[in-house]
This record gives C-alpha cells, structure tokens and sequence, in this order.
C-alpha cells in the first residue's frame, strides 16, 4: 500500500521533418513539446536520510531527463539517419544541433526513445511508469512500462 508515483513536467522546443510522409509534416516545423514523467517507487523510510518521505527528489529526477533527454533535443533537428546524405554537411553547419536518428522522429517513436534513455538512468528500487510526450496542444503518445512488460 505504499507504492508511490511521482511526475515531473518538462518543456522544450524541437525541429523535425518526416521522411516520406504523404502531408505536410515532410517538411521541416517546430513544435513546443511537453514531456511528463512519471516513476514509481516506495518513499523512503530511514530517518537519518535527508531524502526521508521522499521516493525520489524532484530534483534528481530533473538532472536525470535533463541530461538525457531535454539537453539533448532541445532546439534540434530531428531527422531519420536514412535522410542523412550529401546534405547532412550543409545542414550541421548551418543549423549546428543536428541530430539523426535510427527511426522515423514521430512522437511515438521518440516516446519510446526516451523512456529507454531515462529509465537506464534511474536509482536501484525505482521504476519507469509512464512518458508522455505532448506535441501540439491536443495531440500526445504515451509510453506505459505495464504495456511493454
């Protein structure tokens, strides 16, 4: 009775472009993207812990999808790696944060994408619950860890 989740909301902006899709997300946009994360866990119980109650400080789960996610993807350009080509040069120095990754950059699959990269990260005793990623104001994908156990 005393598992516990706990969720922080992160915002950052983001270019991508879809490969070979049939609208007008082929081209380079931008969208304002909100990411919530949610992780379980018991709070912890040792008094002589500064983190007593706690299942884990707001603070150190900020520095975790920070450094993994948010710092990394803020104001990039997220192509699919199949795009990279002759352009690939051209597009790094103009726009400098370029980023190719091995699938189509879809909020589904980023969502994906990042709950690996958090949940690697996260302290022994606490797990992934869920990733939300919002990418306009009425559309999201979410990740839910009892759906891919």
């Amino acid at each position: 009775m005393d598992q516990i989740r706990i969720t922080k909301e992160f915002n950052f902006e983001m270019a991508h472009a879809l490969m070979g899709y049939d609208g007008p997300c082929r081209n380079i946009h931008g969208h304002s993207y909100t990411l919530k994360v949610t992780i379980t866990g018991r709070p912890l119980t040792d008094t002589t812990d500064p983190k007593l109650g706690m299942v884990m400080d707001f603070g150190d789960l900020k520095k975790i999808v920070r450094r993994t996610v948010v710092n990394v993807f803020d104001h990039a350009l997220v192509l699919n790696e199949a795009m990279k080509g002759s352009l690939s040069e051209q597009l790094n120095a103009q726009f400098g944060n370029v980023i190719y990754t091995p699938y189509q950059p879809t909020s589904e699959l980023m969502v994906i994408d990042f709950a690996g990269r958090i949940s690697r990260e996260l302290p022994e005793g606490l797990k992934l619950f869920s990733v939300m990623l919002r990418e306009t104001a009425t559309s999201y994908a979410e990740w839910f860890a009892s759906d891919n156990a």
